[in-house]
């Protein structure tokens, strides 16, 4: 006999009905408990945010004082690090590490360890991010306030959570965080079950930083492309190049680390020498140009000023070679950079209007890098306008498609086997 979805055998109709009522009561609660989770990681994300931004303008303005310095502050960084950082030196392996069921505890440390290494990466000149210092402050902060709560699989649920609140305070695009966090631990599959509480935790983290005075980048796109069949053509070939541009990002900075590692096999030589090299070649780079989190980049590609043709190439190179040595950050936003400032001078090859084709790049970059699909999509809707959803959608299918299955996250599982073509 065929047994009903959601049926237990011998339950009858009471047993059913409270079974049910307990299911969605236990729902409701996970929802109400993502708000204060959005709340405090929200919070904390504008602080940092804000700093960040406050830092950025400070190094910008002396970049000869500062990133001759850049070496030194990578040695203070390792040896602390070495010293006093314990498990929280794994950083964002250990959020997939948990995440997997492979550890069970995030220190708390790490929050402090990551936002203060990452403010003197940038104070110094580091071509790095800030995505993945958010992502662990929620997923530390979540799954430490998970684990105290008496429901099953909280620990789990609430690290999801939790980095979905990271993402959205951050960039404060909550539908692109939710679905994130949901599908960047194994690619392929969502974590469902975390649905209710990370879309919650997510706009709750969005609105607090916003609130507290930081800043959502968007871009009104005007530029007019049809999907005829012309157009398609154009889109797919965007997207199988950036699709291309990021597996490769995510292939060298495993290479590389890797390569790096066995060359200088103490951390803190590693980062000395590494860092005097990044000084140089970015005071020799137009004094600053490729430091930092690459915004200026991603300003002028939108807002007018003049892109080079290699300006994407150096900004790829100089920020696997910081993230490499040591430095702290993250990958996403010189990743935006990278596909910005690539899409503004491939657009008009491709026949792709200049300003569409670095939207695109800025998503479908990240996506494939990530080996995310859902989450550039979002991005890119959210960031550009809701109007060329049909765009992101095609652009990063095939980004995702093309990436050579590569993450920039080594310990990312891929569900069902690979997608590589």
């Amino acid at each position: 006999m065929e047994k009903k979805i959601g049926v237990k055998d011998g339950e009858n109709m009471y047993d059913r009905i409270k079974r049910t009522f307990m299911t969605y009561k236990e729902l409701v609660i996970l929802g109400l408990l993502g708000i204060p989770i959005g709340l405090v990681v929200g919070s904390i994300d504008a602080v940092f945010g804000r700093i960040l931004l406050g830092i950025t303008d400070f190094r910008d303005a002396h970049p000869m004082q500062l990133i001759p310095f850049l070496a030194l502050s990578g040695v203070f960084i390792a040896f602390c690090y070495l010293k006093f950082g314990g498990k929280s030196s794994k950083g964002m392996n250990l959020i997939f590490e948990v995440g997997h069921g492979e550890e069970e505890v995030i220190p708390i440390r790490l929050i402090p360890f990551i936002i203060s290494g990452t403010w003197i990466t940038h104070l110094f000149g580091g071509s790095a991010g800030r995505e993945g210092v958010a992502v662990q402050i929620g997923a530390t902060f979540s799954h430490w306030a998970g684990k105290k709560i008496p429901l099953k699989n909280s620990s789990h649920i609430f690290l999801v959570t939790g980095m979905a609140a990271g993402f959205a305070g951050l960039f404060q695009t909550p539908l692109a965080a939710v679905f994130f966090a949901m599908e960047v631990l194994v690619a392929g599959a969502l974590e469902y079950q975390a649905l209710l509480p990370a879309v919650t935790a997510a706009f709750t983290a969005s609105m607090t930083s916003h609130f507290l005075g930081l800043e959502k980048f968007s871009f009104a796109l005007t530029a007019e492309m049809n999907l005829n069949l012309s157009d398609m053509g154009k889109l797919i070939l965007a997207g199988i190049l950036f699709g291309i541009v990021g597996g490769a990002f995510a292939w060298a900075l495993k290479y590389i680390k890797a390569t790096l590692a066995r060359i200088w096999s103490q951390p803190v030589i590693r980062i000395f020498y590494m860092g005097l090299i990044i000084s140089m070649l970015l005071l020799l780079l137009y004094q600053g140009r490729y430091a930092g989190l690459g915004t200026n980049l991603i300003h002028i590609s939108f807002y007018g000023g003049e892109i080079y043709s290699f300006d994407w190439i150096l900004k790829f190179m100089l920020t696997i070679m910081t993230l490499t040595a040591g430095f702290q950050g993250g990958e996403v936003t010189p990743l935006f950079a990278i596909g910005a400032s690539l899409g503004a001078v491939a657009g008009p090859v491709m026949g792709i209007p200049p300003e569409l084709a670095a939207a695109l790049g800025y998503a479908s970059v990240f996506g494939s890098a990530s080996n995310t699909f859902l989450a550039p999509v979002l991005i890119g809707a959210e960031v550009f306008g809701f109007a060329y959803f049909p765009h992101f959608f095609i652009v990063c299918a095939f980004a995702y498609l093309f990436n050579l299955n590569k993450s920039i996250y080594s310990l990312q599982k891929i569900w069902g086997g690979t997608h590589t073509i």
